[in-house]
């Protein structure tokens, strides 16, 4: 497949089947909005809680598809979302934004999970990216300075993961029942890089500057494992990590988002730290290449379980990061792993039917319709975002 052909498929992707879904399938017509849930057998649940990720990557995807492509479908469904995230999520008294919502907008869950109010600055700032409108940057500022004020740890580096609706001490931090109830995440510090380093395109605040160098500086220093080059997922307060994970998806997202952001910051010294590893991260990713250059999603070595499961966002991070080997570094393998990672996409994630992707695979190839088609962790922001970086990059 040459580079032409491929962004021509992605494109093509987006435009009739990912965007038209979220437009035509979860726009919640009674209580605004977009509705909390499909599940994995194509069943509208309107009764769903709203979740806070999910409406700001919605928001995210509408307003980046808007900026590059300017339909003004894309515009109606992004406005929409700005809208509904700044009436009934932003916390009109403590500041930040709520964790979930009931379906009728009223508040289910008022704790401050960072990794949340990370993405409604991811969503917030895109829109801005998108239409220029100065209201809504002050909205994605004011959440940058809940973040700086509240979570981040001045004595010993780095963000907590999450707090009570007023901003103490919270017992269960825990981003999902998934993961290790932790004070530090390799996961929400991703997820912090990435809002600041989208809010930095469009915002040159000398503190974001700062706080984003530290970011970086973060990844290089206390969450990449220099010996194999794989990122450390769960820190104590003091970055001591008691864990041996290797998340594969996280892992070549990070190697292209760490590479993003040290080229929006533009520090020369940073910027060459960084692509220094780039590479040697992504190297080490590829372990967890399987069936048809799919990626499994996960080795816990603590608990001794392979998770080779095709998670549908694993394979999108893998498309644009291996991608951006190849871009950058000129690496010709990497292209062909971007490639036969599409490929997978197309023979065995895409829902030609129903539209959007499924969620997973297992390594048998059973889809996995116990998880959401759209829901709570299940939005269209990984896949959008892997169109829209390879048609953007291709054309450049």
């Amino acid at each position: 497949m040459s580079v032409q052909e491929f962004w021509k498929e992605v494109l093509e992707e987006l435009e009739n089947n990912i965007l038209p879904f979220w437009i035509n399938k979860m726009v919640d017509h009674q209580h605004g909005g977009f509705y909390g849930e499909i599940d994995g057998c194509d069943r509208l649940v309107p009764e769903a809680s709203k979740g806070a990720i999910l409406n700001a990557r919605i928001l995210w995807a509408f307003s980046a598809s808007y900026r590059v492509l300017r339909k003004e479908s894309y515009l109606e469904m992004a406005i929409r979302a700005k809208d509904y995230i700044i009436a009934h999520f932003f916390d009109t008294t403590y500041g930040g934004i709520f964790w979930e919502l009931n379906a009728d907008g009223s508040p289910r869950d008022t704790k401050k999970q960072i990794y949340a109010i990370g993405f409604a600055i991811y969503g917030l700032s895109e829109y801005y990216r998108a239409i220029g409108d100065r209201n809504v940057l002050e909205y994605a500022i004011k959440l940058f300075d809940a973040i700086e004020r509240y979570s981040f740890d001045a004595d010993k580096n780095g963000y907590l993961e999450a707090l009570t609706r007023e901003w103490d001490e919270i017992g269960d931090m825990r981003l999902s029942d998934k993961d290790e109830n932790e004070k530090k995440t390799m996961n929400t510090h991703l997820h912090i890089l990435e809002p600041y380093t989208n809010l930095y395109r469009v915002w040159k605040d000398k503190r974001l500057e700062k706080q984003l160098r530290n970011l970086i500086e973060i990844f290089l220093d206390k969450i990449l494992n220099k010996q194999t080059y794989h990122f450390d997922l769960f820190f104590d307060e003091d970055w001591k990590s008691k864990y041996h994970i290797v998340s594969y998806g996280h892992d070549i997202e990070a190697a292209w988002l760490l590479h993003e952001a040290a080229l929006i910051l533009g520090d020369q010294e940073i910027l060459k730290r960084v692509e220094e590893i780039v590479p040697a991260i992504a190297e080490a990713a590829s372990e967890g290449i399987g069936v048809g250059g799919a990626m499994i999603h996960e080795h816990n070595y603590t608990a001794g379980k392979i998770d080779t499961d095709l998670h549908w966002w694993v394979q999108c991070e893998a498309v644009i990061g291996f991608y951006n080997v190849y871009q950058y570094f000129g690496d010709e393998k990497a292209l062909q792993r971007s490639l036969e990672c599409w490929n997978y996409i197309k023979s065995n994630l895409i829902d030609r039917n129903q539209g959007e992707w499924y969620w997973s695979r297992d390594a048998l190839g059973v889809i996995n319709r116990k998880e959401d088609k759209a829901g709570f962790w299940k939005c269209p922001y990984h896949n959008t975002r892997m169109c829209l970086e390879i048609y953007e990059r291709t054309q450049q």
